[in-house]
């Protein structure tokens, strides 16, 4: 019921602003709209070009691919996660800028809150806590116009932190390393694929082992012609030595105001065996914003 009625969302607000207009030049209306938008993001005067993309929203970007300098948006997550026995509760603030023509730095604090344990299930809950300090930098080395087409590399580093019940008691728990690389390409004016990959090397402090798992995440979405609303799918992979967990992020943004879109995503594994099914929501605002 739930993906019923997100995909009719979908389906109602990519139809209703054209339902009007016959069918002989809504072709050609979407062609100017898509033309319009894309050259007024590309294209501004004085600026370095940028290359328009759809960029996921579960495992999103630093900041936007060839960001100019200046750029700068804070995020708000808020999302459930069946975790078989309890419910997991996440939340994140996140701030990006660009420092730089293509530079873009982040930090964010992400937290987790835990629910009961239902259903009999033995109480083995983690302890809520402030899952880590994160801080990143990406840079766009490819910007090419002309085949619509940026590729960046990027590195996030994550100093966890103990739960809330032992706080302090070491403070840094350990450390996260995680470099990545980024492709994306946009398909005529409506169509954006993106790859994002590398590895992911966590070390315990404690024990001093390093645990390393590989990342590939990748993302087909269709933007609404003339706007920075989109539709898409976002599909998550994690290969730990034999192991495999994926999931897939059917998800929406829709544009509420000039400098404020909201971001739907559900979660469905693959593999039941950790968890569920998850939903996510990401608020993006983007101060000083003029488009």
């Amino acid at each position: 019921m739930v993906r019923s009625a997100f995909f009719s969302i979908i389906f109602l607000g990519a139809t209703s602003a054209y339902a009007q207009v016959p069918d002989s030049s809504r072709t050609d209306l979407n062609e100017r709209l898509d033309s319009l938008f894309i050259a007024e993001v590309e294209r501004v005067p004085g600026e370095r070009v940028k290359v328009l993309h759809a960029e996921p929203l579960y495992i999103d970007l630093i900041r936007d691919l060839g960001a100019r300098k200046g750029e700068k948006e804070w995020n708000f997550g808020f999302g459930v996660t069946d975790k078989l026995g309890y419910d997991s509760y996440e939340m994140l603030v996140e701030y990006e800028w660009a420092i730089a023509d293509r530079l873009g730095l982040e930090i964010e604090t992400p937290f987790t809150f835990f629910g009961q344990a239902r259903n009999g299930a033995v109480d083995s809950r983690p302890s809520n806590r402030m899952e880590s300090l994160k801080l990143a930098a990406q840079w766009s080395f490819l910007v090419n116009e002309k085949i619509a087409t940026t590729l960046a590399i990027g590195y996030i580093n994550e100093f966890e932190l103990s739960p809330f019940d032992r706080f302090g008691s070491p403070l840094v728990t350990g450390n996260v390393f995680n470099p990545f690389f980024i492709a994306a390409k946009r398909w005529g004016t409506n169509w954006h694929t993106l790859v994002y990959t590398g590895p992911r090397m966590e070390r315990d402090f404690a024990t001093r082992h390093t645990h390393s798992v590989y990342e590939v995440n990748s993302n087909l979405h269709y933007m609404i012609p003339g706007t920075r609303n989109f539709v898409g799918l976002e599909f998550n992979k994690e290969f730990d030595g034999k192991d495999f967990d994926g999931t897939l992020r059917p998800q929406m943004r829709v544009s509420i105001a000039e400098n404020f879109l909201v971001g739907i995503v559900t979660g469905i594994p693959i593999d039941r065996e950790n968890e569920r099914f998850s939903m996510f929501t990401r608020l993006i605002w983007e101060p000083g914003h003029k488009h």
